[in-house]
């Protein structure tokens, strides 16, 4: 079976990661991404991770990580010979992605009334910090920024560590998904041609829905509740005899349940926990008191045994261990590639999260090297070798 978007050409102008996250779901739902780098440097996030060698050859883990399956071709914007190959390869595409910040493209002599002209059916994606109007339109947006104007650092972490920023970039990764779910619904319009504007700001509100409506219909301020979950009790991370164990007992049900199973069935007589309400209310007090029985074996017991009778729990994994369990493991959302080119090495990265027709969606080529598809694509549009060697040596590309 085709894939939903193939057939479908992205030209991915961004940087990073929000943008670049974006193009990394349309290229494993079909699309083919063409990632147009700045000549000379190409994407920032070459230059990031982890690995000090890998920076160095411009392939960091930070780019490996959502740059699978895309072509990578340069081009000079600022060369007049660089911004009319870009014009040229503009007319074949589907959809641009950027994510400068506004006014960049339209500085450039390529912003999104001048593809328009060139291309009417184009769908032109703009993801940036604050979004494309307002006092903050100007102001410089990195992941962390985003964070802490989003409310989001203020209810991370508990009373003693808040503000808190989250522990991978949360609005950089939100912008770009929600970025990849307008372009697709764009593509189903018809007559095609629009411009989205994606505000990274708004994208993090939108997922903070219960705390936003607690606020605006309920009069109730955002707090840091660490671990807890404030709308229930018993619900949050309990210490059981080795790590934490999390348990959502937010039914009545799975209360009389959990204390059942615990042998704690003189809990459910105390009027301090007698209703949702009560619980909650005493929410620390009925913890520990859950804990002097879950502290006497390790959480994965707990996990399974709760899990069995209809309890929800789960131990708090670190991230190696849970990539090593058997539901991430062997469900294909993990792809590898090897010997990558630039790299040297093997190199694993993670997929999208989807399966279509129970298949994990993965991308057959690995990260691509700056400037990998240059002959090939601007080939394609009519460029010789000769004036691609010319093209080269003027700096247009």
């Amino acid at each position: 079976m085709p894939k939903p978007l193939e057939g479908i050409r992205v030209l991915d102008l961004t940087n990073v990661l929000a943008g670049p996250f974006c193009c990394h779901h349309l290229a494993h739902l079909g699309a083919e991404v063409i990632k147009v780098e700045a000549a000379g440097r190409g994407d920032l996030a070459r230059n990031l991770g982890a690995d000090p060698e890998l920076n160095r050859k411009g392939m960091g883990v930070s780019f490996l990580a959502q740059n699978a399956g895309k072509k990578s071709v340069t081009v000079n914007l600022k060369h007049p010979d660089g911004k009319a190959l870009f014009l040229k390869l503009i007319k074949t595409a589907d959809v641009l992605v950027e994510n400068f910040r506004p006014g960049v493209m339209d500085r450039l002599g390529v912003g999104y009334e001048t593809l328009k002209k060139e291309r009417p059916p184009l769908i032109y994606c703009a993801i940036s910090g604050f979004g494309q109007e307002g006092p903050w339109v100007h102001r410089p947006a990195y992941d962390q920024i985003i964070q802490g104007a989003s409310g989001v650092m203020s209810i991370t972490g508990d009373s003693e560590s808040a503000p808190l920023r989250v522990g991978y970039p949360v609005a950089d990764t939100v912008g770009g998904i929600t970025a990849a779910f307008a372009i697709s619904a764009a593509l189903n319009a018809s007559p095609r041609g629009s411009f989205i504007d994606v505000s990274m700001l708004e994208s993090v509100l939108a997922t903070m829905g219960w705390v936003v409506s607690n606020y605006l219909n309920a009069g109730v301020e955002p707090a840091a509740n660490g671990n807890e979950n404030v709308t229930s009790a018993p619900s949050g991370a309990f210490e059981a005899g080795s790590g934490l164990l999390n348990i959502a007992a937010n039914k009545d049900e799975q209360w009389v349940l959990l204390t059942e199973h615990l042998g704690l069935s003189e809990l459910r007589d105390r009027p301090e926990y007698a209703t949702r309400e009560d619980r909650k209310r005493n929410r620390l007090a009925l913890k520990a008191d859950l804990e002097t029985v879950l502290k006497t074996r390790p959480a994965r017991d707990w996990a399974k045994e709760l899990n069995r009778i209809g309890v929800p729990s789960g131990a708090v994994l670190t991230v190696p261990e849970v990539l090593q369990m058997p539901q991430i493991a062997d469900r294909g959302f993990l792809h590898s590639y090897e010997n990558v080119p630039g790299v040297g090495r093997d190199v694993a990265v993670t997929t999208t999260g989807i399966k279509l027709d129970g298949q994990a969606p993965h991308v057959d080529a690995p990260p691509p090297l700056l400037g990998e598809h240059n002959a090939k694509i601007w080939s394609e549009l009519g460029v010789s070798d000769d004036e691609l060697t010319a093209l080269q040596e003027d700096g247009a590309l």
